[in-house]
């Protein structure tokens, strides 16, 4: 990973909405969907004359406005202003029906489990595209920070390289979820420890879990239901540790970074595990693809048992990208993103910018090992996790460091089509101006747009269909923290320590300012929020959590905290 500026620019209120450029006239498939989109709002007209009527007799909400929706029943725009749930909102509020696959195409936007309640991953399911429950905070306040003196912080080296982190950072977005009664956050943090806490009072539930070195990565959250919690740390280990022992966590098992071969780069683990039919799926900053059996049940005793046994693995690089990088850091071929995974194919990227798409379905049936069905070479350090819609395109956003013209080719926000894998590349669009530049956030697809902010500080949304810009504005940058949308309002984070909260009920249309809580120290970590509280940690070495019911305007004075990577 490139860099990061010790010296923020200065924040830039400005917004600048682009005008969209004419069209070519539709194909038979845009006139098929029109149609459908015509008759879905002459059903719409009706449904609201019989709310009038419905109104005129003593009945119904006139608060309540309905959402427009694509022929596939997935909503396009959210158009009402009020904290209450819209139609949208509460379809994504519902776990997806088992189709036979490992990630059925109808999680796009939903949680992740039907039995356990929560944002259990980064960017809370497998496809990388759920953000939380509202309502969305109106006025919101610290409503507890942890700890109350001081900070996270902890020194690590890599590289031969020794510094002190703080906090948290990047990817580290923290799982908040419901188990015996109460909400619990969980996060790993710089302090080399991951915490259980409660989410309403911020005391610990359990003992902070201590590990050999720094926590980059975002926790992972059995989505079976089994008391389980998947990290790994920079210390070289990828573990399950159990959460139903009296008094504190307990270490089932690791793996190790070393355990495979061959590796390149490093032994850390930044990628959020994904737990699919039993199996663990993970990147490493070894750059492998691992794929575990867990064999996860209970005991005698009545507590969680695993009996991990590694059923694939893979590098995350070939001959062809280190061909093509030699010269240019050809080696540096860490995994770092979160894999995500569509029906039974698995996407992950790394730092040569090489993406990988593996047909899981063998392994999972016994008949095999898996079979890469899909490549493409964006050109520079792809970081940020693939997100993936509903229709099973890809959307990749990739840092500029390297300056090559493969990444002038291609951009640094792409939507790519694995059905053509001769030929994917949908659209781009490019983040250039300086080096380093580009995209380290993961993108959020929201209706018919693409949020992403860039590691200068602009926030900007494309049009899904074209890429075409919609709007941008500015804010401290770097701009790490990966963009939240939930209940019509986008949160975003900058690098002055300042969480931006924006009216933003139409993805397509620029948003409005409507809050801001100023914490201090950069904001790279996504909030994650649940029930209309957001919870994450800074830079400056503290973790917040964040709401309407918050009466702290500001916490007291923390660590010293820039950003890093």
């Amino acid at each position: 990973m490139g860099p990061m500026s010790d010296q923020p620019t200065p924040p830039d209120d400005e917004y600048r909405v682009v005008r969209r450029r004419p069209l070519a006239p539709p194909s038979a498939d845009v006139a098929r969907r029109r149609q459908l989109v015509v008759g879905g709002i002459a059903v719409v007209l009706l449904l609201g004359l019989v709310t009038l009527v419905a109104g005129a007799l003593g009945g119904g909400d006139d608060t309540a406005t309905p959402t427009s929706t694509t022929a596939a029943g997935t909503p396009t725009s959210t158009t009402t202003t009020t904290a209450r749930p819209t139609k949208a909102d509460k379809l994504s509020q519902t776990a997806p029906k088992p189709d036979g696959t490992l990630s059925p195409p109808a999680g796009f936007g939903r949680p992740w489990s039907s039995k356990v309640k929560g944002t259990l991953t980064f960017r809370g399911n497998p496809t990388r595209t759920y953000y939380g429950s509202g309502p969305a905070p109106k006025k919101p306040k610290v409503r507890w920070y942890y700890p109350k003196n001081g900070g996270m912080c902890a020194t690590s080296s890599a590289k031969g390289e020794t510094k002190t982190w703080c906090g948290g950072g990047w990817t580290g977005q923290p799982a908040v979820f419901e188990r015996d009664g109460r909400t619990w956050v969980v996060f790993g943090a710089y302090d080399k420890a991951i915490h259980f806490m409660d989410a309403d009072t911020g005391e610990d539930i359990l003992p902070p879990f201590p590990t050999g070195d720094i926590i980059k990565g975002s926790v992972t959250v059995d989505p079976d239901g089994y008391p389980l919690i998947y990290s790994g740390s920079r210390d070289n280990y990828y573990r399950v540790i159990a959460i139903d022992r009296p008094g504190k966590a307990v270490e089932l098992w690791k793996l190790s970074a070393n355990a495979v071969s061959p590796t390149l780069w490093n032994n850390d683990w930044d990628g959020s595990g994904l737990v699919l039919d039993d199996y663990l799926l993970e990147g490493g900053e070894n750059s492998q693809f691992h794929m575990v059996k867990l064999n996860r049940a209970y005991g005698a005793d009545k507590l969680v048992t695993v009996a991990p046994k590694l059923a694939f693995n893979t590098p995350g690089w070939d001959a062809q990208v280190i061909s093509d990088l030699r010269g240019n850091r050809a080696n540096e071929m860490s995994i770092e993103n979160s894999v995500a995974v569509y029906k039974n194919t698995v996407y992950f990227a790394n730092s040569g910018g090489l993406v990988s798409g593996w047909d899981l379905e063998p392994v999972v049936k016994g008949t095999g090992p898996a079979r890469r069905t899909f490549r493409f070479w964006t050109g520079d350090d792809t970081d940020a996790s693939v997100v993936i819609d509903e229709d099973g395109f890809l959307y990749v956003a990739v840092e500029y460091e390297r300056g090559n013209a493969r990444a002038a080719e291609v951009g640094q926000l792409m939507k790519l089509d694995p059905s053509k894998p001769e030929n994917p590349l949908v659209w781009k669009y490019d983040d250039r101006g300086t080096n380093p530049a580009g995209i380290w956030a993961t993108p959020a697809v929201v209706g018919d747009a693409v949020i992403a902010p860039t590691n200068s500080g602009k926030v900007v949304a494309v049009d899904r269909g074209t890429g075409a810009e919609l709007w941008s504005f500015k804010l401290a940058g770097p701009t790490w923290q990966s963009p939240v949308w939930v209940d019509g309002v986008l949160v975003q984070g900058d690098c002055n320590g300042v969480l931006h909260g924006y009216d933003l009920p139409d993805p397509t249309k620029p948003p409005k300012p409507k809050w801001t809580v100023d914490l201090g120290g950069c904001i790279e970590a996504t909030p994650a929020m649940w029930e209309g509280n957001m919870y994450f940690a800074t830079r400056g070495g503290r973790f917040f959590s964040v709401g309407d019911d918050g009466t702290l305007s500001s916490p007291t004075a923390g660590v010293a905290g820039g950003g890093g990577d």
